[in-house]
């Protein structure tokens, strides 16, 4: 049976450039659904599967009510909300297998929605006017490829056809692909890493491979600890090994590695066990030295290279980070250690390193003896990060924890 492509527009304003991609894909030998987001009005290029009264009821609103009240960005986002909340059933129903959109920043943002709520693995393409921008607020942490359409998604030339047939041949591509065959099917830890905790990971990693775990490993450069939370709360991992919280420290100070506000939460919220180290809470990572804000350029600062400023986090904030890591633990609904290395937190913060300071590192360990829930372990190793000990604490710290597998 021809694999389906969900196709998901605003049909009132872009019938042309949809009819291009559909007729593209068929000759790929895939069949098409169409749902169409627009408020204004339908296709006449193709018939429409799903109309936008339907993805209007599905956010809460009637479409003619949308239409007569004439506030076009409450009816985009009010569709948006209708193609979030439709999208997903017709996957779980066998509907499509993959997704494919094209627009500016409307356009984009509304099927990027939808992408974000469908499962990792579902192929999903996105041709956009923003490719080439921040569209880490549109992309989330799902796996959404992203194409830049060069010139404006406003009808079809000759820049256009070519852009649009071969992000429709890559979904093409993608869908036809036959399934990774899932033969694994090892419980899964998820470890945050950065290259100042390499040494630490990879010894845990492979303590924990030999052990039967499959383990992934998350950069811990914001995007990373964004995707490590996405996937906790989507069910897909069973225990957080958090080596590398540095992400911490620049959600506080304003760096740019920061993963937001709800970093270290997923993994209390679902209830599994996670072990919590303070990993490169020495730091705040800043761009090229002149990118430093300037309240921070008479900081200890160290450029590791050409393009990255780091600065060392001095006592106020550690205390600071502390408090955030007990509250973080705190409201953990399974089971949670804290592991401190007494001897340094990265490779820089050690005693022959640029950012050793003992008496930061103290701070925020008093407040966490301070603000800890008495019933979570505070344990102290008298050893550095990344030395052999710390790991193999780390991993019987973990192993220790009881999971739904265990």
């Amino acid at each position: 049976m021809a694999r389906t492509v969900l196709l998901i527009g605003a049909f009132d304003s872009k019938c042309e450039e949809y009819n291009f991609v559909r007729r593209r894909l068929q000759a790929s030998g895939l069949e098409t659904l169409t749902l169409n987001w627009g408020v204004l009005g339908g296709c006449d290029h193709f018939p429409v599967d799903i109309e936008s009264a339907h993805v209007a009821a599905a956010g809460g609103a009637d479409l003619e009510a949308l239409r007569k009240a004439g506030d076009q960005e409450a009816a985009v986002a009010t569709m948006a909300q209708g193609v979030v909340a439709v999208v997903p059933g017709l996957y779980r129903e066998g509907r499509f297998d993959g997704v494919f959109a094209l627009g500016k920043a409307r356009g984009t943002s509304v099927a990027a929605a939808a992408m974000r709520a469908l499962p990792i693995g579902v192929p999903k393409v996105i041709v956009s006017t923003l490719a080439g921008s921040d569209t880490s607020a549109f992309l989330g942490a799902k796996d959404i490829n992203i194409f830049p359409s060069l010139v404006d998604v406003s009808g079809l030339n000759a820049v256009s056809r070519t852009i649009m047939a071969q992000a429709a041949a890559a979904l093409a591509g993608m869908v036809a692909a036959e399934p990774v065959p899932e033969t694994d099917t090892k419980p899964i830890i998820a470890m945050s890493m950065f290259g100042q905790t390499r040494p630490c990971v990879e010894r845990c990693k492979e303590a924990l491979s030999a052990t039967g775990y499959d383990v992934l490993t998350f950069h811990a450069t914001g995007n990373g600890g964004r995707t490590m939370e996405s996937m906790i709360a989507d069910g897909l991992i069973t225990a957080v090994l958090d080596i590398t919280t540095t992400e911490l420290a620049d959600a506080l100070c304003g760096g740019v590695f920061s993963a937001g506000p709800h970093r270290l939460e997923a993994a209390g919220l679902a209830g599994i066990p996670q072990v919590v180290a303070p990993g490169c809470l020495d730091m705040v990572n800043f761009g090229a030295p002149d990118t430093v804000p300037v309240t921070y350029r008479e900081r200890h600062l160290h450029t590791s290279k050409p393009t990255v400023t780091l600065m060392r986090t001095d006592v106020a904030e550690n205390q600071q980070l502390g408090r955030i890591l007990a509250e973080k633990a705190n409201a953990a609904h399974g089971p949670v250690s804290l592991l401190v290395p007494l001897k340094g937190w990265s490779r820089f913060d050690a005693e022959d390193g640029p950012f050793w300071c003992p008496e930061a590192n103290r701070a925020a360990i008093a407040a966490l003896r301070t603000n800890l829930r008495p019933d979570i372990p505070l344990i102290e190793i008298p050893a550095h990060i990344n030395d052999e000990t710390f790991a193999a604490a780390a991993v019987e710290t973990l192993l220790a924890m009881p999971t739904e597998e265990g």
